[in-house]
């Protein structure tokens, strides 16, 4: 476990391109297994939760082939999957434990088992096994709901599931199911709308998907084209550059080639309320088309004084994995910034609300955790300290701008837990600082 110091800056300044989407590569090296052919991923992101994906991809029988960021995955097929001599390792990776469960639970008369690493075992399980029980399919957790758990496939029906809660994975486990599923469509409703790379992922190899408001449905498919897929740079990643660039005066920074779906740019939506300025084309909700391509664009950031703002419940999904960072802009906004409906903060790699309440408390903000969110009181200043990630990617970085926008610096204990879904952060910011 590395532990870091991040003194105050006086600005960030240059041009970079944020690495590859974490959320897009998993699921083109899970297509492009499930796909037949040779799925052709260019730009994959190098971090140890993607490349879990890839492991496990390779275990269930694909071919998958890697030149740096080039990889090349021949698919098997939605039903040719092998089962593995040994347990799945998901490692760290949220996404693929809960992703690729929608694919296994279709390969009838065989048995998967996923487990990994300690966080993982923490994180439950039973809001991707609830809607594909209800397809037909049996799952064995331990204590019920919790990894390691085993997966023994059989024939799936078709269903429609009304989402208690939005979240892209669940909803992508079971629309990877319902291609497998007999009886008609497979069709998830959602309370909000969710990131939705993998409805347009599907459209792009073949698969009839079709959106009707708040309601998705994909048809059932016996097999599916392969095809290639670029992977843009992850704005969940390039959110705390971002952030930085805001809260430090002097910032003048580009970021390059940067995921501008709709779906995921909440965090800018936000920033235009607080008073921030981020200059660059932002894709327009396609309403009920589903594209099959995410659109890109530079973004550049302009600083400006920051007011309070209320993030509610049907903009969290937008801006899910940025929402400690909106904890972190509060503390130098006027005014009370509130975080509502954001419950799903309390099952991601930490609880995500209590981790963040009393990391920026240690580092003297005014924070407060609700059962949803959260309310930080702007005092316009952080004066610094020392935070942990508790082994959690987001939390390090967050850690990382608290100590570029202090007063004092901030030591981040366990920055090595970057390596999830940014192993050139520190490298970047080092090389923004110096120019």
């Amino acid at each position: 476990m590395s532990t870091v110091r991040f003194d105050p800056a006086r600005g960030l300044r240059g041009t970079v391109e944020p690495p590859p989407d974490k959320s897009m590569s998993h699921r083109a090296a899970l297509i492009g297994g499930m796909s037949e052919g040779e799925t052709q991923i260019s730009n994959y992101l190098d971090a140890a939760d993607t490349n879990s994906t890839l492991a496990a991809v390779a275990a269930l029988g694909a071919d998958v082939a890697r030149d740096g960021t080039s990889v090349v995955v021949r698919g098997v097929g939605p039903r040719g999957t092998v089962v593995p001599d040994a347990d799945i390792d998901v490692g760290n990776a949220g996404t693929l434990m809960r992703l690729l469960p929608g694919w296994l639970a279709a390969q009838d008369g065989r048995a998967f088992t996923l487990d990994g690493d300690a966080s993982i075992r923490r994180r439950p399980v039973d809001r991707i096994a609830t809607p594909l029980r209800l397809m037909g399919a049996r799952i064995d957790a331990t204590d019920g709901r919790l990894p390691p758990f085993t997966i023994h496939g059989t024939a799936l029906r078709a269903t429609t599931y009304e989402m208690p809660m939005a979240s892209a994975q669940v909803k992508s486990c079971v629309l990877l199911a319902g291609l497998l599923a007999d009886g008609g469509p497979t069709t998830v409703v959602e309370p909000q709308r969710s990131r939705d790379h993998t409805e347009r992922m599907l459209a792009a190899v073949g698969a009839t998907v079709r959106r009707d408001g708040l309601r998705v449905s994909v048809e059932g498919v016996e097999s599916l084209s392969a095809t290639a897929i670029r992977v843009p740079a992850d704005i969940s990643s390039a959110a705390f550059l971002i952030v930085a660039a805001v809260l430090v005066a002097g910032s003048d920074l580009t970021l390059r080639a940067v995921n501008v779906n709709w779906t995921r740019t909440g965090l800018l939506s936000i920033l235009d309320r607080m008073g921030a300025v981020v200059e660059g084309e932002r894709e327009a909700d396609p309403g009920d088309a589903v594209p099959a391509v995410d659109p890109v664009s530079d973004l550049r950031i302009v600083a400006g004084p920051l007011q309070a703002t209320t993030v509610e419940a049907d903009e969290v999904p937008l801006a899910i994995d940025e929402l400690p960072l909106v904890a972190l802009l509060g503390v130098f906004a006027e005014g009370e910034t509130v975080v509502r409906g954001a419950q799903e903060l309390r099952v991601k790699e930490s609880d995500r609300i209590a981790t963040v309440v009393d990391g920026l408390t240690a580092l003297g903000a005014q924070i407060e955790a609700t059962d949803d969110g959260f309310v930080v009181t702007g005092t316009g200043s952080l004066r610094g300290g020392t935070i942990a990630s508790h082994g959690d990617h987001r939390l390090a970085m967050l850690g990382a701008v608290a100590g570029l926008a202090s007063r004092e610096g901030v030591t981040v204990e366990g920055m090595d837990a970057a390596a999830v879904s940014y192993p050139t952060f520190e490298r970047d910011i080092a090389t923004l600082i110096a120019r």
